[in-house]
């Protein structure tokens, strides 16, 4: 069950991203792209050339039509619901930024109590915010706010906020009863690359083989 949450938590995560970044792209290009007509519309009227500035006119006048103005709007959505979520999975992951130096130079009890101390303290608190939001959300649901663009249920969009931290809290309560079981801490290594390790040597071995690589390094490594 927790391996299905965690890989339903990476996918929506990673999905998130995506279409945040497709729709950023998509409406950045367009606005260049209308830009660029308007600009080769005057250009070629400028020096004569009335059909092709007719003809630039005519996709300046298409790409206007298209509406993209809800774009951004709906990127800050999924970059909210991507940060809560984002949250969570940085508890879980342990790559959320923490200053342990004391911590860690404190004698083994001690230590266990402080962090178990810092764990239940987040599970406090982001209850906390997934009840205040819960209650939020409830309230917004009975009124008729929408989005301005999209024009989307405002409950809807602020329903990342009791789901996200909810989905912390539990992700502070399960970090601490594996630490309270195992002593143990997620850790994320910041040079790790997943995948990566596995091929290595093989990775290097094309690079030196490569008829890109120059020839002296290929014979150095030969020599030894």
């Amino acid at each position: 069950m927790l391996r299905l949450l965690d890989r339903a938590e990476e996918v929506l995560i990673g999905a998130l991203i995506a279409l945040a970044t497709i729709i950023i792209f998509v409406s950045v290009t367009h606005r260049y792209a209308l830009g660029l007509t308007a600009d080769a519309v005057a250009y070629f009227k400028s020096i004569g050339w009335t059909g092709v500035s007719a003809a630039a006119k005519s996709m300046f006048f298409g790409l206007k039509a298209v509406n993209l103005v809800w774009a951004q709007e709906l990127t800050i959505i999924l970059f909210v619901w991507m940060a809560k979520f984002g949250a969570a999975y940085g508890v879980r992951t342990g790559i959320h930024v923490g200053i342990d130096v004391l911590i860690n130079r404190m004698a083994p009890p001690r230590r266990r109590f402080f962090i178990l101390f810092g764990l239940m303290s987040g599970a406090l608190f982001t209850g906390t915010i997934a009840t205040l939001g819960t209650n939020f959300v409830w309230h917004m649901y009975h009124a008729s706010a929408t989005s301005p663009d999209l024009e989307l249920p405002m409950w809807l969009v602020y329903l990342a906020i009791p789901l996200g931290s909810s989905l912390m809290c539990f992700r502070f309560l399960q970090v601490a009863v594996g630490f309270a079981r195992t002593g143990e801490l997620p850790h994320h290594d910041h040079g790790h690359v997943d995948g990566l390790e596995d091929g290595v040597e093989e990775v290097g071995d094309a690079i030196l083989h490569s008829p890109l690589t120059p020839r002296d390094l290929t014979q150095q490594e030969k020599d030894k």
